[in-house]
């Protein structure tokens, strides 16, 4: 029996946006399937459901492009997987009164999204 992992993933690295934001907007999609995803991404308002959407646009592609002998509906993919790592910060200086300083940080996160195929069991259900 050929046990074959229908999965795939993207990333989006060095996103100018806080992670803490994007984290928000990747809760509300985690385990749905991609469609409902997208679905509920294009309506949400913020400004990091753009850059999520892309990215799981992105995975399910990338899950075509691997399974090519496959046929896929995104209401057969789900979202498995999606996390918000912390990218680098970039350090800025706001000049303050009486010659201080104060210190900006400008954040930056890395988004990763694993799309899979949903089970015979799971889709029943």
């Amino acid at each position: 029996m050929d046990t074959q992992v229908l999965e795939a993933r993207a990333i989006q690295r060095h996103l100018r946006k806080a992670p803490r934001k994007v984290r928000l907007v990747a809760d509300a999609v985690r385990g749905m399937s991609v469609e409902k995803a997208i679905k509920r991404l294009e309506f949400t308002k913020k400004s990091a459901a753009e850059d999520v959407s892309k990215v799981v646009r992105s995975a399910a592609a990338n899950l075509r492009d691997k399974f090519q002998e496959e046929r896929f509906d995104d209401a057969d993919l789900y979202v498995k997987r999606i996390y918000v790592d912390e990218g680098v910060t970039l350090k800025r200086i706001q000049p303050a009164p009486q010659g201080r300083a104060h210190r900006i940080n400008k954040r930056s996160c890395h988004i990763t999204v694993v799309v899979a195929k949903r089970e015979e069991e799971m889709i029943n259900e």
